[in-house]
């Protein structure tokens, strides 16, 4: 069972495949976040506002297809893993080129009673590369907190070469008052 709380986007039209989906998500995703709509328009606000990690679409839609909907998340953030969830690529170069137009997958809608099984694999490589990410923002942090104490360090030499340049030159006024005093002696 995945404990990350994976925050799906389903692009999806059918209420009856929308429930299934979902059933099979929650069989390996403890908690998943999902977000369902059936169009462009709204597909753009909830890749915005929503921020999915992957993307699961229907090919064909009421007023799009998958592909329009696979362009337009690929636009957006070409890092965001697509999966066709569908029972209309049937035909083996259709499959193909959605590959090769981005795609991570495809699942056929035949095979939903174990679309969880399907979905695993995408899922785990999702869970992969995120922590892998989660890595590499850990690091980015520790690179700022360390340039940032290089910063403050820097910023104490200078101040305290202040301070040095300050107290020397009240030392050459001392100096100088004392030749000053034995010269006129």
């Amino acid at each position: 069972m995945i404990k990350i709380p994976l925050r799906i986007l389903l692009v999806e039209d059918l209420e009856s495949d929308v429930a299934l989906i979902k059933r099979q998500i929650r069989k390996i995703v403890e908690s998943p976040v999902i977000e369902v709509t059936d169009n462009l328009s709204d597909c753009h606000d909830l890749l915005i506002n929503f921020a999915p990690d992957i993307v699961l679409s229907d090919y064909n839609l009421p007023n799009c297809t998958g592909l329009d909907i696979m362009e337009l998340v690929k636009n957006f953030d070409e890092s965001i893993d697509f999966i066709f969830i569908t029972g209309t690529i049937d035909d083996e170069e259709l499959a193909a080129n959605t590959i090769l137009n981005g795609a991570s997958g495809y699942i056929l809608k035949k095979h939903m009673n174990n679309l969880s099984e399907k979905l695993k694999p995408y899922f785990k490589k999702l869970i992969f590369n995120m922590t892998a990410r989660d890595d590499l923002r850990e690091r980015i942090r520790n690179n700022k907190i360390t340039v940032n104490q290089i910063y403050d360090y820097l910023d104490k030499i200078n101040a305290d070469n202040a301070e040095q340049k300050e107290n020397i030159a009240k030392i050459r006024s001392a100096i100088n008052l004392f030749n000053m005093d034995e010269d006129a002696e």
